[in-house]
C-alpha cells in the first residue's frame, strides 16, 4: 500500500488554538509529573525503587513529543536525562527493562514493547543517532529470547502484541533483516486473536478480561494496519469489521467506545477510560496514515474535539479515570461502583483516581494528535485535519490559520521552492465549499502548487442536526463537535497522602457537585449557532467556543436505582414538566458535567 508517512515535530509545528492547548498540558500534570509523582520522578527505569513497568515510558511516549514541539530548553534536558538514565541500564545482551535477569521469565514484556516505541518517538524528535542500536539490540534480545523458548508473550504482551510492529517497522525501514520479519511471525503467533472474542462484546460483562479490556481493544484496532506489512500479508480492514461491532453494543456518541474497565454496552452513564481514548486516536492515527480512508481521520476529530478535552480539567492539571457522555455529578458513590470494574472514585478528577496508568499515559493524546494534520508521500502533502500548524517539509511551507472546528474557515499561506501536490481532506459533513471564494463541489481539493507564493482561503459550512443513538436518544452535532447541556457544579477539593503519593492544590483530588438542572428533553429542531471566539482555555465550560441554543424542556429523568449521583439510562417519563426554553448546549469538551444523549419530546 502507497501510504502515507507522518512528519516529525521538526517538521510540523502547532500555532494558534493548538498551541495554547499544548502550552495548557506542559504548565499542568504533563509537564510537571517528574517532579511530582514518585512513579515517575523516582522510578526503577532511572535507577529508583517505585514502578519500574510502563508508567515513565508512557509518560514519555507523550513528554517527549510535547517537549519537541514546544521547544522548550528546560523539557527538552529533562527528556535527555531521562533517555540516558534508560539507556545506560541497556545491558550487553540488549535487555533494557529494569528488572534482574533472573526474574526475566516473569517479567511481563509489555513494557519492552512500550519503552522501545517510545525510543522511536523520541529519535523522530531529536534525531538522537544512538537510538536505532539500542532498539535493535533490544530487539535482537528479545527474538533470542523468545526464539529459544527463554521467554514467551503472556499478560499484556500477549494482548498487545502489536504495539511491538512500531519499533519493528522502525527497524526494518534502516536494515532490512530477515530476522526482523521473523520476530514479527514469532509475536502474532504468541499474541492473542482478538476475532476470536467478538461475541464476548456483544454483553456487558462485570468479569474483569483482557479480551474484553476497552485500552486493549483500542489498540488493538491498529494491529492490522501496523503489522501486515512485514508480515507479508495482505491488507483487509479488519480494522472496520470489528469497530462496527465494537460500535453496535458498546459505541458512545463520541465515536468511541464504554469501558470501565470491561466494555460496558450503550448505556450512557456508563465510561470510558481516559487511556482508551488517546490509544484509540492513535489507532485512527496510523488507520488513515496506512490506508488513506477519510473515515479514519474524521473518526480521529470526533474523539479528539470531544473524548479527549471532557476527562481533563480545563488548565490539565487533573483529568478523570472513565468519563460518562451523559455525567450528571462526579462524586464518589457511597455504595458498590456504577462501573463494571472500576472504583467508586474513577469519574471524579485527580492526580490518578482508580489506577495511574492514565495519569502517565493521557500525555500522548495531543502532542501526537498535534503531528497528524499534514502527512506526505512522493511529491503529494495532505492535509488529513485541519488544525492550527506550520508545515516547513525540504524547502516548502505551509501555514494553516483556522480556528476549525469551531469556525470552518482556513487559510493556507504557501512558500515552496519547487512544484508539488497538494491535497485537502474535506469532511463528509462540510457544505456549500468555497474555495478562494468560489463554489466548489464538496469533496477533497488537489492542487498542483507551483514555485513560489501561493495562498488558498477554505470555507464550508456545517448544519446542527440530531443524532440517532440506541435507547430512543439522540445527540446534537455540528461537524466534528458534539453539544451538551452544561451543568453548573461546586468543586469540593480533597488533599492527602496515600502510599507515599501527595496529593496536593493544584493536582489534588475534586468532585463536581451539580448545581443546576440536567433533566432534559429536546422539544424541538430549530437550533441557532453562535461563535463566541476562543479564549484562554480552548475546552472552556465558562466561555466555550461555539454555543447553540436549542428549545427544550424538563422531563423525570431520575437517577439509576440505589444512585443519588448516576442518571438512569433513561428517563422515567418524556412528559414535559416545564414549559420550552431556549437552552445553550456546549461543545461536550468543553463540558465537565453534561447531558448529552437526551430525547426528543412527543417522538416514539
Amino acid at each position: 500500500m502507497n501510504k502515507w508517512k507522518f512528519y516529525t515535530t521538526n517538521e510540523i509545528k502547532p500555532e494558534g488554538w493548538l498551541r495554547r492547548q499544548l502550552e495548557i498540558q506542559a504548565e499542568g500534570l504533563s509537564g510537571h509529573l517528574h517532579k511530582i509523582w514518585p512513579d515517575i520522578r523516582d522510578s526503577k527505569w532511572v535507577g529508583g525503587n517505585r514502578e519500574g513497568w510502563e508508567r515513565v515510558p508512557y509518560w514519555l511516549d507523550g513528554f517527549v513529543p510535547l517537549a519537541y514541539q514546544l521547544e522548550d530548553d528546560e523539557m527538552i534536558a529533562t527528556v535527555k536525562k531521562y533517555i540516558d538514565a534508560i539507556l545506560a541500564q541497556q545491558q550487553n545482551d540488549g535487555w533494557i527493562c529494569p528488572c534482574k535477569n533472573s526474574k526475566r521469565a516473569t517479567y511481563d514484556t509489555w513494557a519492552l514493547q512500550l519503552i522501545c516505541k517510545t525510543l522511536a518517538v523520541y529519535y523522530d524528535c531529536s534525531g538522537d543517532e544512538r537510538i536505532p542500536a539500542v532498539i535493535y539490540r533490544a530487539m535482537q534480545n528479545y527474538y533470542a529470547l523468545l526464539k529459544s523458548g527463554e521467554i514467551k508473550l503472556f499478560g499484556w504482551a500477549k494482548y498487545r502484541w502489536f504495539e511491538t510492529f512500531i519499533s519493528l517497522n522502525f527497524l526494518y525501514e534502516r536494515y532490512k533483516e530477515e530476522w526482523i520479519k521473523d520476530l514479527a511471525k514469532i509475536i502474532k503467533a504468541q499474541g492473542f486473536d482478538y476475532n476470536t472474542a467478538t461475541k464476548d462484546w456483544e454483553k456487558p460483562s462485570h468479569v474483569w478480561l483482557r479480551r474484553t479490556h476497552i485500552v486493549n481493544i483500542t489498540m488493538m484496532l491498529k494491529s492490522e494496519a501496523v503489522s501486515h506489512e512485514l508480515l507479508g500479508e495482505e491488507y483487509t480492514d479488519n480494522a472496520e469489521k470489528l469497530r462496527t461491532i465494537l460500535d453496535k453494543f458498546n459505541g458512545t456518541a463520541f465515536e468511541g467506545f464504554t469501558g470501565d474497565e470491561v466494555l460496558s454496552g450503550l448505556d450512557p452513564a456508563r465510561g470510558t477510560e481516559l487511556c482508551s481514548v488517546v490509544e484509540q486516536m492513535f489507532s485512527y492515527e496510523h488507520l488513515f496514515a496506512v490506508t488513506g480512508d477519510n473515515k479514519w481521520a474524521e473518526r480521529l476529530e470526533v474523539l479528539a474535539f470531544n473524548a479527549l478535552p471532557a476527562t481533563l480539567t480545563e488548565d490539565m492539571w487533573t483529568h478523570q479515570y472513565v468519563q460518562m457522555v451523559n455525567q450528571v455529578a462526579c462524586q464518589r458513590t457511597m455504595i458498590m461502583a456504577p462501573f463494571s470494574t472500576n472504583g467508586p472514585e474513577a469519574h471524579l478528577f485527580g492526580l490518578e483516581p482508580n489506577f495511574g496508568c492514565c495519569t502517565a499515559n493521557f500525555n500522548q493524546g495531543w502532542p501526537k494528535f498535534a503531528i497528524s494534520p499534514f502527512m506526505h508521500k512522493d511529491n503529494t502533502i495532505i492535509n488529513a485535519v485541519m488544525l492550527p500548524c506550520v508545515l516547513n517539509d525540504n524547502g516548502i511551507t505551509i501555514r494553516l490559520e483556522t480556528d476549525y472546528p469551531f469556525k470552518n474557515t482556513m487559510h493556507y499561506s504557501i512558500e515552496s521552492d519547487k512544484d508539488f501536490d497538494f491535497v485537502i481532506r474535506i469532511p463528509s459533513f462540510a457544505q456549500n465549499l468555497t474555495v478562494n471564494g468560489e463554489n466548489a463541489e464538496s469533496k477533497d481539493l488537489t492542487f498542483a502548487v507551483k514555485q513560489g507564493k501561493t495562498e488558498i482561503d477554505i470555507a464550508f459550512a456545517t448544519t446542527p442536526y440530531l443524532k440517532d443513538r440506541p435507547n430512543g436518544l439522540f445527540a446534537l452535532q455540528m461537524g466534528s463537535l458534539l453539544f451538551s447541556v452544561p451543568i453548573e457544579y461546586e468543586k469540593k477539593m480533597r488533599e492527602y497522602k496515600l502510599l507515599g503519593v501527595e496529593r496536593k492544590f493544584p493536582y489534588c483530588d475534586y468532585q463536581f457537585i451539580p448545581k443546576t438542572e440536567w433533566n432534559y428533553g429536546f422539544a424541538g429542531t430549530e437550533f441557532e449557532v453562535t461563535f463566541n471566539g476562543i479564549g484562554k482555555y480552548p475546552f472552556s465550560q465558562a466561555e466555550p467556543p461555539v454555543t447553540i441554543t436549542a428549545p427544550m424542556q424538563q422531563i423525570e429523568w431520575g437517577h439509576k436505582p440505589a444512585y443519588k449521583t448516576v442518571c438512569r439510562k433513561t428517563p422515567k417519563s418524556t412528559t414535559p414538566i416545564s414549559e420550552v426554553t431556549g437552552i445553550k448546549l456546549q461543545p461536550y469538551g468543553c463540558s465537565r458535567l453534561r447531558m448529552t444523549e437526551m430525547p426528543v419530546l412527543g417522538k416514539k
